[in-house]
């Protein structure tokens, strides 16, 4: 016994495969989102404390400042870069990262730029100054929870 497809199986499976794989598409592109979503947090919670870190050395004298500044640092290149120990007689550096973290929603060459925000700007309008206080994302896209990534 010889058994041949007749075209209604061919195009009944062959619409079956398309709807599973038009079902797949926005489940793979949810999951793709959830990692990048799950890299965001990981690099903002870096950095942030990688700033705490600091601030905290600083008001354990470890780095020095001058009275009128926050003792926050200058930029985030300073964190990676590393600052003098001044209790060290050596004149070792203190490191807060490795790298700067990368943003997975930054279209740039390295995903690096971040948006700055001094000590002094307010925290609903974020501003860059002479010092940095905290970073956000500079993407225009909300996350899954409806949330600008901007607002993390």
């Amino acid at each position: 016994m010889q058994h041949g497809f007749t075209l209604i199986e061919v195009l009944i499976t062959a619409a079956i495969v398309a709807t599973l794989a038009a079902m797949a598409l926005p489940l793979s592109e949810l999951a793709i989102q959830r990692n990048q979503e799950a890299e965001l947090r990981r690099a903002l919670r870096d950095i942030r404390d990688a700033l705490d870190a600091y601030k905290h050395a600083t008001d354990e004298g470890r780095v020095a400042r001058a009275a009128d500044e926050s003792g926050y640092p200058k930029s985030l290149e300073e964190l990676v870069a590393g600052v003098a120990n001044a209790k060290s007689a050596s004149g070792t550096k203190i490191y807060f990262l490795r790298r700067i973290p990368r943003d997975p929603f930054q279209t740039g060459p390295d995903g690096t730029a971040w948006g700055l925000r001094s000590y002094e700007s307010p925290a609903n309008d974020p501003k860059p100054g002479k010092d940095l206080y905290d970073v956000y994302s500079l993407s225009d896209r909300s996350g899954l929870n409806g949330v600008p990534y901007r607002k993390w």
